[in-house]
């Protein structure tokens, strides 16, 4: 049908876009005074950088993307998350050499072919953070630190810290082997992706929603048992600047996120009222993912929040958003000349910054009443024939009732007072 969305689709209504404003506000405020500047990268990309930046051997790859051929024969995909995106213009335009650490943060819409469910659509909204130019563990902090900030500012305080690590390319190539080693023999009894993934990826099979491959891997080698020195080291680092902001974690040595970008940190943020649903954010360190896309080897590291599930969350947890409520004045008017000087009355309120409305279907006085206290109005300026021919309005106190007779020209600076 025409007139239902495509399936996974949402549409924010003008009652509802309310809380996102407010969301999207909060979020920047804490950007600011971080000094995250915003990026706003496009919605399309070639499909060549997400293969190369997200994994081929990823479901968002592998299942999920939305590609397509455009008329010049090119690949085109619609960007599935936004660290590629990010990565791609810090190389175009140069920005490291503007500056050696670049901080950045986007939002906007992502889209993935996925099994739309509560808080999860294929085309939803994100935000995300990626520092570009530092290696120490004090950035892996400071990308948890601004993200927890944020949702305790929401109001969602009981949030678990989950933080791992990975490894760099030497600890995983370790892990590797005995991961493999781990599964060989038990590759029959493994899902069909995860036995296509056992020679190209197999770190991949921890990752699997599947029940049965997640109870095969559940004993599997921990790759925090592989880690070098300098990895280990790292790790602990980050563990000592959460603990001296107090931040609770829980070292989770089965996290291992669902990018092939990530090495070192990785780190999710839960709330645990919200039982299977309850990741609200997750992120972790990309050292390897700049000089993947071409670009000179460049330390970085990131998160992403869904908004809807963070809105799904708020909404769970009977957490209300205050969204401004009413207007500051409501224009009724009874008769074509009274509806003339109300309009030109209407639009010189709105530029002196007053949020104002009237009546565009010539309903009765009592109707126009009916709406302005409807929408909240504090005041109600009463215009007919009556006080256009005396010079005057009338202004009505909504709260009280209390009416007041002013002259026409004097209108406007006494509504501003």
């Amino acid at each position: 049908m025409l007139t239902n969305g495509p399936r996974g689709t949402n549409d924010i209504l003008p009652q509802e876009v309310g809380k996102w404003h407010i969301l999207e506000g909060k979020i920047r405020a804490w950007c600011e005074r971080y000094r995250f500047g915003e990026i706003r990268t496009p919605i399309f990309e070639h499909t060549e950088l997400f293969l190369r930046g997200v994994g081929e051997t990823t479901d968002i790859v592998e299942k999920e993307m939305y590609t397509f051929t455009d008329r010049g024969d090119r690949s085109i995909t619609l960007r599935p998350e936004g660290t590629a995106s990010t990565v791609r213009a810090f190389l175009q335009h140069k920005l490291a050499g503007q500056a050696p650490l670049q901080k950045m943060y986007y939002m906007g819409p992502m889209f993935r072919y996925d099994r739309p469910q509560a808080g999860r659509y294929r085309q939803f909204h994100q935000f995300g953070v990626e520092m570009l130019g530092s290696s120490e563990a004090i950035a892996d902090a400071e990308t948890i630190v601004i993200a927890l900030d944020i949702l305790k500012e929401l109001g969602l305080n009981d949030l678990e810290v989950h933080i791992n690590s990975i490894g760099c390319p030497q600890c995983r190539q370790v892990h590797k082997e005995k991961l493999m080693e781990f599964l060989g023999d038990r590759l029959s009894e493994l899902c069909p992706d995860c036995v296509s993934r056992f020679e190209r990826n197999p770190l991949r099979i921890l990752d699997c929603k599947n029940k049965k491959c997640q109870a095969i891997v559940s004993d599997a080698p921990a790759v925090m048992t592989c880690l070098c020195d300098e990895c280990r080291t790292h790790f602990e680092k980050l563990q000592s600047y959460l603990q001296k902001l107090n931040v609770k974690y829980e070292v989770d040595t089965n996290l291992v996120r669902g990018l092939d970008y990530y090495t070192k940190t990785v780190f999710e943020i839960m709330y645990s009222g919200l039982g299977a649903q309850s990741t609200v954010c997750g992120g972790g360190r990309y050292d390897g993912l700049v000089e993947e896309c071409g670009g000179p080897s460049t330390p970085a590291v990131g998160f992403a929040m869904g908004l809807e599930r963070v809105l799904l969350t708020l909404e769970k947890m009977d957490i209300q958003l205050a969204v401004p409520q009413g207007i500051d004045l409501f224009i009724a008017s009874m008769g074509e000349e009274a509806q003339v000087e109300a309009f030109s009355l209407l639009h010189q309120c709105r530029a002196h910054g007053l949020k104002a409305e009237m009546d565009y279907r010539k309903r009765s006085l009592k109707a126009q009443m009916k709406q302005a206290n409807k929408l909240g109005a504090e005041k109600v300026v009463i215009l007919g024939e009556e006080e256009l021919n005396k010079g005057q309005a009338i202004i009505r106190l909504m709260e009280t009732g209390e009416q007041l007779e002013v002259e026409l020209s004097q209108l406007t600076e006494k509504l501003k007072g």
